[in-house]
């Protein structure tokens, strides 16, 4: 898993692949992610994401090490969230 501080085009990117992330789902609990939100996706989801262009920055320190069987400490630092000063 990937925490993420997910972006408007992230949520559409996902929206678009069939995980519809910012409906609320109350029978679930769920509700709804809005831009800027905090919320753990799926590392397959996230990396296609990425490839596709499509950044939601990543919360280091909060994110499984399993990601690294799929992509690069490199991207990771690269696309890590910053908070703003």
């Amino acid at each position: 898993m990937v925490c993420a501080v997910v972006t408007a085009e992230f949520l559409e990117f996902s929206m678009v692949q069939g995980n519809d992330l910012m409906t609320p789902r109350p029978e679930y609990q769920f509700p709804g992610l809005k831009p800027g939100d905090r919320w753990c996706v799926c590392a397959l989801r996230w990396v296609e994401a990425v490839r596709a262009g499509v950044i939601a920055p990543v919360v280091l320190d909060r994110t499984h090490e399993k990601i690294l069987d799929y992509v690069s400490l490199e991207t990771l630092v690269h696309h890590q969230y910053r908070e703003e000063a």
